[in-house]
């Protein structure tokens, strides 16, 4: 990257590591089971809602007892399960369409990050009707105040119950690109561990490897917290002691819950202080593949941090020494290098792949441009990368032939 785009990035990302003791952070409400929303529903007076899934949480029955609960309640709940794994606008459109004609007054965003982040993005353009899903990408573009917003992960991964990021999909660009407001983060959250129970693993592993991401890029970050460095250290510990097990066995109701407070922990953490490149490619390749987000991370993770190089060993060499695969009397390096090779192995104990198959070399210059747009000069990266380094990047992920890394 040229001298005058660092100075930009840091400049900007300086400014907003500064505001943030003053930004409107909150954390959502949490409420341990899905038949709460209807005793919520029933106190705040509102009498119809929209429960925002996608067809296998649906067929599944997980929408169920939320549903039963709210029909003995008199809560009119309104199910909407078309949500893709990469919802785009039109999904978006299609639950605001539902949520105005039935007279809701909630949603209720039900599943994995998908939903979740349909749900907030439906709820952003039903508080600004005037205003397009593409004209709030972005940071702060929304300032509205939302219908209540309920968010109730199936999954122990993305933190969306607690984040201020939404990200949708433009179907005819195939741009994937993420809305940032701090209205954005739900009211309430449904902590049931009962709805991860019956995940298959390769969900339980790839949503699991999404919350470990989301802590190490924000502890590795340049906007870290005393608050956030504390999530993100409990996240990794978490996910190093539970993930495995709840991998290993889906009816393991310890590991289920822990690796809920771990997503939730790692939410809490890159809320405030970000993510950086890795997520830059994943949401690149969702776009334009419709690579799971989980997955992608959890393939990116171990090369992203092998690139940034010494610019991040202290942090991660501390992570590694509290997870037990390094020794704090290591130097730097090298407890950085155990805890990288600890994700990558982590990766191949679950069937992760090492890389992501179907990058096509002709993609990669727009995969590259959509990745630098959304990262910089946002994301607080240790290294700042520009096009044709990030180029480069998706190639590592793709393992094709690279030029300048």
């Amino acid at each position: 990257m040229n001298p005058l785009n660092k100075v930009w990035c840091r400049t900007y990302q300086t400014a907003f590591r500064a505001a943030i003791p003053v930004m409107p952070y909150r954390e959502p409400k949490i409420l341990d089971s899905t038949e709460d929303i209807a005793k919520l529903c029933v106190d705040k007076g509102i009498d119809s809602i929209i429960i925002v899934t996608d067809e296998v949480i649906s067929k599944l029955g997980l929408c169920n007892n939320a549903l039963e609960a709210c029909e003995k309640a008199g809560v009119k709940a309104v199910l909407y399960d078309k949500t893709i794994p990469n919802p785009t606008i039109d999904n978006v459109e299609e639950v605001r369409r539902l949520y105005l004609e039935n007279d809701c007054k909630a949603l209720v965003g039900f599943g994995g990050g998908s939903s979740m982040d349909c749900a907030k993005g439906a709820a952003a353009r039903i508080a600004k009707p005037k205003q397009t899903v593409q004209k709030m990408a972005g940071v702060l573009k929304v300032h509205a105040r939302l219908p209540l917003l309920i968010a109730v992960p199936t999954t122990a991964g993305t933190g969306s119950e607690v984040t201020v990021a939404a990200v949708i999909t433009d179907a005819e660009t195939h741009h994937k690109f993420p809305i940032n407001d701090f209205c954005l983060i739900p009211q309430y959250a449904v902590h049931d561990y009962r709805l991860t129970t019956g995940l298959p693993k390769h969900i339980t592993s790839t949503t699991g490897m999404d919350a470990l991401t989301h802590a190490v890029e924000a502890y590795i970050g340049r906007s870290t917290t005393k608050y956030t460095r504390e999530m993100s250290e409990k996240a990794v510990v978490l996910v190093h002691r539970y993930l495995k097990r709840a991998y290993d066995d889906g009816n393991d109701a310890e590991a289920r819950k822990n690796m809920l407070y771990a997503a939730y922990c790692a939410g809490i953490a890159f809320t405030q202080s970000y993510v950086g490149y890795v997520h830059g490619l994943a949401h690149a390749l969702g776009g334009q593949y419709g690579t799971p987000h989980g997955l992608a991370n959890a393939v990116i993770l171990p090369h992203m941090l092998r690139a940034y190089g010494s610019t991040c060993y202290k942090p991660l060499g501390k992570l590694g020494w509290l997870i037990g695969v390094a020794s704090p009397s290591d130097d730097d390096e090298t407890a950085a290098n155990a805890f990288i090779d600890w994700v990558d192995e982590m990766n191949a104990s679950m069937d992760i792949p090492k890389y992501i198959d179907g990058i096509e070399e002709r993609d990669i210059p727009q995969l590259a441009i959509n990745a630098d747009a959304e990262s910089n000069p946002l994301y607080p990266v240790p290294k700042l990368m520009d096009v044709d380094q990030l180029a480069d990047m998706f190639r590592v992920v793709g393992n094709l032939k690279y030029t300048m890394l």
